[in-house]
């Protein structure tokens, strides 16, 4: 888990929360808002453990980042948080489902928690 930080169109600073699996390096959370305090990291913590388990921090995270800043993040100006959010999410999904994975040999996250049921 990390977290980045980028600027909307109008200049205002938003803060990005990211989360993902190192064992099949499945993106799980990526908020995203003005302010991140702990009371939401918390939030968001609970609800992902309830559905996968306890995270914990790691260096895959740090390829990740780079991955979203050089996927989406540095290619576009969003007017608003909402739109962040949903950029990210549809993002999310088409990395864990559609984008194969070099570290996975070229198979996606979704595919790799097939082949591990």
């Amino acid at each position: 888990m990390d977290f980045m930080h980028d600027q909307l169109a109008d200049g205002r600073t938003y803060r990005l929360f990211n989360v993902i699996d190192d064992y099949n390096r499945e993106g799980l959370i990526i908020d995203a808002d003005f302010s991140l305090p702990a009371e939401r990291v918390i939030r968001s913590l609970e609800q992902l453990i309830e559905w996968r388990g306890n995270p914990q921090q790691n260096a895959y995270v740090e390829r990740y980042n780079r991955t979203i800043r050089s996927d989406w993040l540095s290619h576009y100006l969003f007017e608003s948080i909402a739109e962040v959010q949903d950029f990210a999410t549809r993002w999310l999904w088409t990395y864990n489902n559609e984008r194969p994975n070099m570290a996975l040999g070229g198979i996606t996250p979704k595919q790799k928690v097939a082949m591990a049921a």
